[in-house]
């Protein structure tokens, strides 16, 4: 039986070395460059691996494709696999296969790496054996071969979804359903909500689905579909529309948070260490699946309050001259900078731009022209974002570099404004990724005189 592999990465290599173990051939190959730490392990592995290229013969006669869930399904070299019927997974999918883990699953259009974040965080705190896995955390393939846990938290994207077919989650959390990656669904938003319903795909009447009612789409897809699991439906507030038959089951009501199911739980919700709308969906959907994955009143009521939240994620990089920076370049869509600027109580700088992924600007209309002070564009190409924000009566700077970009900032911020980078894009036009794009934000004010 032989396995190949696309994508020298986290989950590329951590699959290859699953693979080797449980008795495969193993063939990686990657178009672009291998890091050196991931050569190194391949290596130390004596796995055959390619780079800059993809020779077919060795990834055709393959019995099963393993392919990274950035490589669409466009790339001339998925194309020739599918057509020769070779089946594709993704590394979650396989890795899936070789443990008895328990699985708590997370996705969502915005949130989801918070979200992620916490309940692993719940979990640790509990005294759990758990591990991180998914688009955050180490690959789940490499822990399942080195050292297998009793629960894994994962971080699911839509691409990693696509290829999964026998995966089932015990726990699946869905935070929203808002446009995000079109170009990689044909343009088509039902393409894109059907991708992310996949996560309940397999789950049995032992297994729990907690879901936002706010969500345009989910609700809908519910009734479709009937799931036989248990149903945890929540909202920030204590009102919310839900799928027939199903109760508002997680809110905040008189300044306290409360969970109805999977159990009861209450704490004030002054004291949950993150603010703000979003984030309290956030942490009424970490709350409820980390009861129903046993976690008691105690330790969860503790890691609420204590979780410090993530980087690059509304992250006050400092003051400078009274002016507030924040990071928050994980807001590579339209409804996460929408949260944003709802949670933003001065006037804002905003810094907005990258690769367009079919972005529909219309929803930030009302919330920019209430909010912002300025908008710094930051793109290598910005004609889309004039084209919609030029006739708004708000101050306009073009900018194609981080540096440009804070220096603009600091012209037109005023003391007691906030600057704060919410891109609404991705972020690989100008930057190697979204971390890299927060980074040079923060080195970049850390220079400002």
């Amino acid at each position: 039986m032989k396995i190949a592999i696309l994508g020298a990465a986290e989950s590329g290599v951590g699959a290859a070395i699953l693979a080797q173990q449980k008795g495969y051939d193993v063939f990686v190959s990657d178009m672009g460059s291998i890091k050196d730490n991931y050569k190194a392990m391949l290596d130390a592995h004596n796995l055959s691996w390619e780079e800059g290229k993809h020779t077919e013969a060795q990834i055709l006669d393959a019995t099963e494709v393993i392919k990274s869930p950035g490589i669409p399904d466009t790339a001339p070299m998925v194309k020739k696999i599918i057509e020769a019927g070779i089946p594709i997974i993704s590394e979650i999918e396989f890795a899936s296969r070789y443990t008895t883990a328990k699985m708590l699953c997370i996705t969502g259009s915005n949130g989801k790496t918070t979200t992620t974040s916490l309940i692993y965080h719940i979990m640790r705190e509990a005294g759990m054996n758990v591990g991180l896995a998914g688009n955050i955390g180490h690959s789940l393939a490499l822990q399942v071969a080195q050292e297998d846990k009793d629960w894994y938290v994962i971080e699911l994207s839509s691409f990693q979804l696509d290829n999964m077919y026998a995966f089932r989650a015990n726990i699946a959390v869905l935070l929203n359903i808002t446009p995000d990656h079109l170009d990689r669904y044909d343009f088509c938003m039902q393409n894109y909500v059907d991708s992310k319903m996949r996560i309940l795909q397999n789950q049995t009447a032992d297994d729990t689905f907690v879901y936002w009612t706010g969500d345009e789409f989910i609700a809908t897809e519910l009734e479709k579909r009937q799931p036989a699991c248990q149903i945890c439906a929540f909202h920030e507030v204590a009102s919310g529309t839900c799928a027939e038959g199903t109760e508002l089951s997680g809110y905040i009501q008189d300044g306290n948070f409360t969970i109805k199911s999977p159990r009861p739980f209450s704490m004030p919700a002054a004291e949950l260490s993150l603010q703000g709308k979003h984030n309290m969906r956030n942490m009424i959907a970490a709350a409820q699946a980390c009861l129903a994955a046993g976690v008691s009143d105690e330790a969860l009521r503790a890691s609420l309050a204590t979780f410090p939240g993530v980087e690059h994620r509304l992250q006050k990089v400092g003051i400078n001259n009274g002016v507030t920076y924040i990071n928050d370049s994980k807001a590579t869509n339209v409804d996460a900078c929408y949260c944003a600027l709802d949670s933003m109580e001065t006037p804002v700088v905003l810094i907005i731009g990258g690769k367009d992924k079919g972005n529909d600007y219309s929803q930030l209309t009302d919330i920019v022209k209430e909010k912002c002070r300025a908008l710094v564009f930051l793109g290598a190409d910005n004609s889309k974002l004039h084209d919609f924000f030029g006739n708004f009566g708000i101050t306009i700077l073009d900018t194609h570099s981080m540096k440009d970009c804070v220096k603009a900032c600091q012209s037109v911020a005023q003391p007691g404004d906030t600057v704060l980078l919410s891109p609404c894009c991705a972020s690989f036009d100008l930057f190697k990724n979204m971390e890299d794009r927060g980074e040079q934000f923060v080195s970049n004010f850390e220079q400002l005189a």
